[in-house]
């Protein structure tokens, strides 16, 4: 059973930043494209964005030029850089699989709010 801890969240003013990491406990987690995803309240959980074994990344449109995402394989960590951040980015960051069709148990998440 892969667990996988986020962490890095808190409350931020609208421009700010954050950095989110996720451990895994998977040993082969280099191997796993791997993604981080959202969900605010009220609304469904969706993929923000991505990483591939290779380090191809992709965004959602609308956290592109403000979200990075990286990943650290040795340390089977990866990170969210987020900068200049919205009050709709407010929501439960989690870490997972991403582009498979079976993902790991989630994590608890860690709480992002942007709010003045």
């Amino acid at each position: 059973q892969v667990q996988l801890v986020e962490s890095g969240g808190g409350l931020v003013q609208p421009g700010g930043s954050l950095r989110l990491s996720c451990a895994a406990s998977e040993r082969d987690f280099s191997r796993y494209a791997m993604g981080w995803y959202r969900q605010a309240p009220g609304k469904q959980r969706e993929l923000v964005a991505s990483i591939r074994s290779g380090g191809n990344t992709n965004y959602t449109d609308s956290v592109k030029g403000r979200f990075t995402i990286s990943r650290d394989n040795a340390k089977n960590t990866m990170y969210l850089q987020m900068n200049s951040l919205k009050p709709e980015d407010t929501a439960v960051y989690y870490c997972n699989r991403a582009l498979a069709m079976i993902r790991w148990s989630w994590g608890q998440g860690t709480q992002v709010t942007v709010s003045s």
